[in-house]
């Protein structure tokens, strides 16, 4: 492992063990501290101090926003599992399982405020913009969560309203830590803007894949049950997909099984899987993939600092490629 991105990432989990540690009730914020130590990736703090230091500033003067949006996507997804019902996360229970639901609910409530503390701890002359652009960023994630509910109920989602829907729940935060990061560091605006849309590649590129692996991944790996966008019908680029290319007969069976409720869950799975498979999604999902991750560094290629700093993110983006989790 890149022994800088290392150094973060034990940073970044020092500090986040420090959060809601002596906060009461810990009714109230025992379910915001299992949220956090469930770990994942910490992709979205780690972007924020790389971004900070691929233009020669401390990471650690890029902490606290990256605390900050670590924070805010934990409440992310802390209220989606709530919405989707969700069991697991990251192969532990959800909160709203392990607790009940109005925990959920209020501990989210209270990571939101959290994280604007966090996000508002940069210097003065800095704050206008780095608050403009978290609150930007989190007005998008939730457009794009209730894009993503809206769609369950469609069986017309394009292709491109899809792309558009991750772009907001998932790529504008990726893309938002890295440009915070440019911010804190006084990168040149132009620089600052060919990040946060490296950001937005890489992003897209990570959620298709994501994507991929709720239905090709391994379980023992993957922290999730496979096979759980297809339970909720989720419009995953694959479904997508699958709808529009399906034969006649395919896509009457395909529907029948989008819209029954009482099916054993195994059998769908098996099922909507095989279609996939018939229709070689698998490999033009990747090639998808590919495309944003080629994009992703075409955005790096034109930020004006030695290609030697890239290398870092570079070197993050393949490792993020080539996941089984």
């Amino acid at each position: 492992m890149n022994s800088k991105i290392a150094l973060f990432e034990e940073m970044i989990g020092s500090a986040i063990d420090t959060l809601f540690a002596d906060d009461q009730p810990r009714t109230l914020f025992d379910p915001a501290r299992y949220t956090l130590s469930l770990g994942g990736k910490r992709l979205r703090p780690l972007l924020t101090l790389m971004g900070a230091d691929l233009f020669g500033c401390e990471a650690e003067k890029a902490m606290n926003p990256a605390l900050g949006v670590e924070i805010f996507h934990n409440f992310s997804l802390l209220h989606d599992d709530l919405m989707d019902k969700a069991d697991m996360r990251r192969g532990n229970p959800t909160v709203h399982k392990k607790w009940n639901a109005n925990s959920a609910i209020l501990s989210g409530d209270a990571m939101v405020i959290e994280a604007y503390r966090y996000i508002t701890r940069v210097p003065v002359h800095l704050l206008p913009e780095v608050l403009d652009l978290f609150s930007t960023a989190a007005m998008q994630i939730c457009k794009g969560q209730q894009y993503d509910m809206d769609f369950e109920k469609r069986l017309d989602v394009s292709e491109q309203e899809y792309i558009d829907m991750i772009r907001l729940k998932t790529a504008v935060l990726i893309g938002c830590a890295l440009k915070i990061g440019a911010v804190i560091a006084g990168a040149d605006p132009q620089d600052a803007n060919h990040l946060y849309e490296y950001g937005i590649n890489i992003g897209l590129a990570f959620q298709l894949k994501d994507d991929l692996l709720d239905v090709y991944g391994d379980p023992n790996t993957f922290g999730k049950k496979i096979g759980g966008d297809i339970l909720c019908n989720k419009k995953t680029f694959l479904l997508i997909k699958a709808l529009k290319n399906s034969e006649k007969s395919q896509r009457e069976e395909l529907e029948m099984w989008l819209s029954v409720s009482d099916v054993d869950p195994e059998a769908k799975i098996r099922f909507v899987k095989k279609i996939y498979d018939e229709l070689n999604l698998k490999i033009i999902t990747g090639n998808l993939i590919e495309k944003y991750y080629l994009a992703s560094l075409d955005c790096l290629s034109l930020i004006s600092v030695p290609e030697e700093r890239k290398r870092d993110l570079v070197e993050l983006s393949e490792n993020l490629m080539n996941r089984e989790k």
